[in-house]
């Protein structure tokens, strides 16, 4: 992956979350714990749009996609966090490093731009209800679906591609758990600082655009919502739009403190505890926030669950 001659870092060390090996058994038992409980939460939302006919509706169909991402998304870094905790050398190759830094960048955006297809959705059915069933069809669906993905792996090829080619002499210390950029753009033997600001500038401007776009069309939604004469259509829509919000409320929150605010340049333990929190906390939390207060998929759920009881029993 990397061509220069000056390299001589064939492998790098991520330190991860230093400290007695009893703290290290008890950090890896809850993040296997959470880990198997996004896989198993987030497949089992899959499993009952595919199953259950009255969810194979644009909404859903997205929120199965989404759940789809989520899997990656934790499974790109959780489990060579988890080898590392248990290793003594910790290490990383090379080209699994930069590997690892694509993925999780490229589906850390590809999340941003699902929000705004989510929100977008949200939109149609409130404010242009007429209109909806004509515009999000199931063929437009999957050309979001497909440009969500398509753009969310390509926007950091190109930076990632750069910062790859750098020289890097040692020392070749991560002081972190997974390959991010910062602590990647500090080990280079050259000065970066053209690389790290475009990656920066594209991060702050996919992350405050997005959430623009997704604040302004929850603002109409708001409003249109504020029209309907029964308390009841208010209730129904607060409750397919609250979960979304609190969705975004999450993931935004941490990755702003990270990419956008001044105080980015925050300690090194700070720093990881917010990248473990979008990274790995919130993941596991969404098919809980997605199903509390969705009757529909509160029932889809409960027939996945009793299906696999029954195959248990057989």
């Amino acid at each position: 992956m990397n061509k220069s001659g000056m390299s001589t870092v064939t492998q790098f060390v991520l330190l991860g979350f230093p400290g007695p090996w009893k703290i290290q058994i008890i950090l890896f038992s809850m993040i296997l714990l959470v880990y198997i409980l996004t896989l198993t939460g987030n497949t089992a939302i899959i499993c009952a749009v595919r199953w259950d006919n009255r969810l194979h509706t644009p909404m859903y169909m997205l929120l199965a996609n989404f759940s789809f991402l989520e899997i990656w998304y934790v499974t790109c870094t959780v489990p060579n966090m988890l080898a590392n905790i248990l290793s003594k050398t910790k290490t990383i190759s090379f080209s699994g490093c930069f590997t690892q830094f694509y993925f999780f960048f490229s589906l850390g955006t590809t999340e941003c731009f699902f929000l705004c297809v989510m929100a977008y959705d949200r939109y149609l059915a409130i404010c242009r209800p007429l209109h909806y069933p004509s515009i999000m069809t199931g063929q437009f669906c999957v050309i979001l679906v497909s440009l969500c993905w398509m753009i969310g792996f390509l926007s950091y090829s190109i930076s990632i591609f750069f910062i790859s080619q750098l020289p890097f002499c040692g020392p070749n210390i991560i002081d972190h758990f997974l390959c991010d950029v910062g602590p990647l753009v500090a080990l280079s033997c050259a000065p970066t600082p053209i690389i790290e600001h475009v990656l920066y500038s594209v991060s702050s401007l996919i992350i405050v655009l997005t959430i623009l776009y997704i604040l302004g069309s929850y603002f109409l939604v708001l409003r249109a919502v504020l029209r309907i004469p029964s308390s009841t259509g208010r209730q129904k829509a607060f409750a397919t739009c609250g979960s979304h919000l609190a969705v975004v409320c999450l993931f935004y929150g941490t990755i702003m403190v990270m990419y956008v605010s001044p105080t980015s340049d925050n300690s090194g333990a700070m720093h990881k505890i917010i990248t473990l929190i979008y990274s790995v906390v919130i993941p596991v939390l969404n098919p809980f926030i997605y199903s509390l207060r969705n009757r529909d998929m509160k029932f889809a759920l409960h027939q996945v669950l009793c299906a696999m009881r029954t195959i248990k029993i057989l």
